[in-house]
């Protein structure tokens, strides 16, 4: 996939820097498939988030898939990439370092509830750089909402190792490969062994688990969209639909239709 440098739907000057009196600013942008960010960082902290389309953070040694029914947390200063999995309208929020609403630097993914929806969309219709007591009210609002919104994530680590590295590459980009381990060995130059050391010394887990964390993040927003489930099954190398709810179940404790219901 390319990396381009992004286009915005404003000019860059207009995409204002949050401070003391605009704490909670917007930088609205329309991404195409083949946009990318590249890592970077900034002093304010971020709430990425999209009206539709689905992104991939990468942040030092994690990554995770978001779809709409979700948003990520991104502290001050850490640096971070963005994919684009397809056609995107990005709503990012730009939030002053000093009123961020979670401590650390850990990111944190929110489950976006209705009312922070409702409010990122209002914050988008009124005046940029304009400081009223309606957008003081409704950047309070946000901060204060999104502090109730944390959730489970489903976060996959990522590797140092080279050899490693290209074999989780792979499988995040194909996640229904039926490659085994040692079928993945022979493909990155390493022996079975090595890779199985390297996938507990690296990420904390066997192949087979991380391989369903992969699997479980690109669900999302599968299922988010209405897909029905056995096509989600299928597109992710399940054998059937109900092997696939099964390893849902066990990871969440509801089923998948119960799961994305509920939020």
């Amino acid at each position: 996939m390319t990396i381009a440098i992004v286009r915005h739907t404003a000019p860059l000057d207009d995409c204002n820097v949050p401070e003391e009196r605009l704490p909670v600013t917007m930088c609205a942008r329309d991404l195409a498939a083949t946009q990318n960010v590249a890592p970077h960082r900034h002093p304010w902290g971020q709430l990425t988030y999209a009206l539709d389309g689905v992104l991939r953070v990468t942040v030092a040694d994690s990554t995770w898939i978001v779809p709409p029914s979700r948003a990520i947390w991104i502290a001050p200063q850490v640096e971070h990439a963005v994919t684009v999995l397809e056609q995107t309208r990005l709503r990012p929020l730009r939030i002053l370092a000093a009123r961020a609403p979670f401590p650390g630097t850990d990111c944190r993914v929110l489950a976006v509830s209705g009312l922070l929806r409702e409010l990122i969309a209002a914050l988008e219709q009124l005046p940029p750089g304009v400081t009223t007591a309606r957008t003081d009210l409704v950047g309070n609002l946000i901060l204060d909402e999104m502090g109730r919104c944390a959730t489970r994530p489903i976060r996959v680590p990522l590797p140092r190792d080279k050899r490693l590295a290209a074999l989780c590459a792979g499988l995040i980009d194909d996640p229904a490969a039926a490659l085994t381990l040692a079928g993945w060995a022979a493909r990155v130059g390493a022996s079975e062994r090595t890779l199985a050391r390297l996938f507990e010394r690296e990420l904390g887990m066997g192949f087979g688990q991380w391989r369903q964390q992969v699997r479980l993040a690109h669900a999302a927003p599968l299922i988010a969209r209405g897909m029905p489930l056995g096509r989600v099954a299928e597109q992710l190398g399940y054998a059937s639909q109900s092997a696939f709810s099964q390893m849902f179940r066990k990871t969440f404790g509801s089923s998948p239709s119960a799961f994305f219901a509920e939020r």
